[in-house]
C-alpha cells in the first residue's frame, strides 16, 4: 500500500465526516489567493482520494500542480470541524510524487541531491552553513544584491541571497545591547534539566537564537543539554516527499535524546512541528515506533516552557514598536498560540502593536519561497503590506524560516524591519537588567 493510500485509509471516517462547510477555504493563503478550489483543501483532498481510489493517476498534471502549490500551513486544520489531520495527507501526496515521477530540471534536481547527500550527512551540512556564513558575513551577498546581478540570472537566485543576506541583521546590535541600569541577578531555583533541540538553519545562520534560548532559560533556573549527535529534524525532506529521509533523521534524533531526561525544548516552529510528528512517522517501524511515541511527547516550545507565572522580569528594551508574526507550524503544528505573545508580554514597558493577519502564513514555508516564487510572493506582499501598516520596525516571529522569508521581503521592498525571535527580545531584557557575566555575553 502506497503512502498515500495508507494515510486515506487512516484518516477515512474524518474524511466521510467533512460537511463541505468551506471554512477551510478561507483559512487556506493559496484559495484566497488564487479563488480556484483546487488551490484549497477541499479540492486538495478530492484529487487526493481520486488518486488513491484510482480515478485519476498519481502523474495527472492536476494533481501534482496543486499538490505542489500547496504551502503546508495547516491552517485548514484548525477549523475544520471533522478533524481531518490535513498535514499527513499532503506529505503522503508529495511522497506519492515523488515516486511516481521525480521532477526534472536545475532547481529540482538540486533540491533532491542536497536533501540526500547533504541535508541528511551533518558534516556537509555544517561545512554548507560555514560557506554560507562567509558568504554573508564577507559582505558578498549584499554586494551582489546591491549590483542586482543576480535578478538578472533568476529571481531564485536574487531571493535566495536575500534569504542569507537577511539572517545577519539583528534586532538588537551588540554595541546597544550594554546593560542601562545593573539590577540584582535573580537566585533561580533548581528546576529539571532540559535539552535543545538545535536545528540546522537556527544553529547554521541563527546561533544567537539558540545562545538567547540558553541564557534565558539559565536565568529561569533550568540546566541546559545540548546533545551532540543530534540532526537535522527531517522537515524539509517530509515537505518534499522523501519521508523515508525523514525517518533516517527521526531515528537518529531519537537515539541522541534518548539518555536526557525532561523536555526537550525547540526554538523553530518548522522543527517542533516535525519533531511532534516523530510518533506518527514511525508508527509501526520496529523499535522505533514506541521511542518515537514517547519523543513526541518530550516536545515544547521555548515559549511554552516559559509559559509559567513568576517567569523571571528584565528591563525594557526600548521604545520601538514591536510586533509579532505566528509561525504557522508553531501555531498549527505545535498549538502554540498564546505563550510566545505571553513571553512578550512579560518584558516590562515593550512597546507592542498586534499584526492583521498575524495567523496567516508568511509565504515561506521551507523552500517553498523557492520553489514556487510566484504564490510565495503573492502570499508575502500580503503579509508585508500589514506589517507595514502596523507602523513596527520590529518583527518577533518564531521560526527561523518565517524571519528570513519577511526579512528578505522587506530587504527588497525597501521596508525599515528588523527581525528576530520573542527569546531574544527577552534575552535582550534580562541583559540591560544587568543579569549577565561578560563570559556569557
Amino acid at each position: 500500500m502506497s503512502e498515500l493510500a495508507s494515510a486515506l485509509a487512516s484518516e477515512e471516517q474524518k474524511l466521510l465526516a467533512c460537511i463541505h462547510c468551506g471554512l477551510c477555504l478561507e483559512a487556506c493563503p493559496t484559495y484566497v489567493l488564487t479563488g480556484d478550489e483546487n488551490d484549497g483543501p477541499r479540492g486538495r483532498l478530492y484529487l487526493m482520494r481520486a488518486v488513491g481510489e484510482g480515478r485519476i493517476k498519481n502523474t495527472s498534471e492536476a494533481f501534482q500542480r496543486h499538490i505542489d502549490r500547496c504551502l503546508g500551513c495547516r491552517a485548514c486544520e484548525s477549523v475544520c470541524p471533522a478533524g481531518v489531520e490535513y498535514g499527513e495527507l499532503l506529505e503522503a501526496s508529495r511522497s506519492e510524487l515523488l515516486s511516481a515521477s521525480p521532477k526534472r530540471g536545475l532547481v529540482y534536481g538540486g533540491l533532491r541531491l542536497m536533501l540526500r547527500h547533504i541535508w541528511s550527512r551533518s558534516n556537509r551540512l555544517k561545512a554548507l552553513f560555514l560557506l554560507a556564513r562567509w558568504i554573508r558575513d564577507s559582505g558578498v551577498a549584499k554586494l551582489l544584491l546591491k549590483a542586482g546581478i543576480p535578478a538578472k540570472l533568476s529571481s531564485r537566485v536574487a531571493f535566495g541571497l536575500a534569504l542569507l543576506e537577511s539572517s545577519r541583521v539583528k534586532a538588537f546590535p551588540v554595541d546597544l545591547a550594554k546593560p542601562a541600569t545593573l539590577a540584582q541577578a535573580p537566585v533561580p531555583s533548581a528546576k529539571a534539566k532540559v535539552s535543545l533541540f538545535t536545528g540546522c538553519v537556527t544553529a547554521g545562520l541563527f546561533s544567537r537564537v539558540n545562545e538567547a534560548t540558553r541564557r534565558v532559560l539559565k536565568v529561569n533556573g533550568y540546566r541546559v543539554d545540548v546533545p551532540e549527535t543530534q540532526v537535522c529534524c527531517g522537515a524539509l525532506h517530509a515537505h518534499a516527499g522523501d519521508l523515508e529521509g525523514a525517518r533516517k533523521l527521526a531515528r537518529q534524533n531519537i537515539s541522541a535524546f534518548q539518555s536526557k531526561d525532561g523536555p526537550i525544548i525547540t526554538n523553530a516552529g518548522g522543527c517542533g512541528a516535525m519533531l511532534v510528528s516523530y510518533g506518527h512517522l514511525l508508527a509501526g517501524n520496529e523499535p522505533f515506533s514506541e521511542p518515537a511515541r514517547k519523543f513526541s511527547g518530550r516536545i515544547t516550545d521555548i515559549s511554552q516552557q516559559l509559559n509559567f507565572p513568576g517567569l523571571v522580569q528584565g528591563l525594557c528594551v526600548g521604545s520601538e514598536q514591536v510586533t509579532y508574526d505566528a509561525s504557522c507550524h508553531l501555531l498549527y503544528g505545535q498549538k502554540a498560540g498564546e505563550a510566545p505573545l505571553n513571553v512578550l508580554g512579560s518584558v516590562p514597558n515593550l512597546n507592542f502593536v498586534p499584526l492583521a493577519g498575524a495567523e496567516r502564513c508568511c509565504g515561506g514555508a521551507g523552500v517553498y519561497n523557492l520553489l514556487e516564487r510566484e504564490m510565495s510572493t503573492g502570499v508575502l506582499t500580503e503579509k508585508l503590506a500589514a506589517i507595514k501598516n502596523s507602523g513596527a520596525t520590529v518583527l518577533a516571529t518564531g521560526n527561523a524560516g518565517c524571519q528570513m522569508q519577511i526579512a528578505a521581503g522587506a530587504l527588497m521592498a525597501n521596508l525599515q524591519l528588523r527581525t528576530c525571535h520573542p527569546v531574544e527580545i527577552l534575552d535582550e531584557s534580562y541583559r540591560r537588567a544587568g543579569f549577565y557575566s561578560e563570559s556569557e555575553d
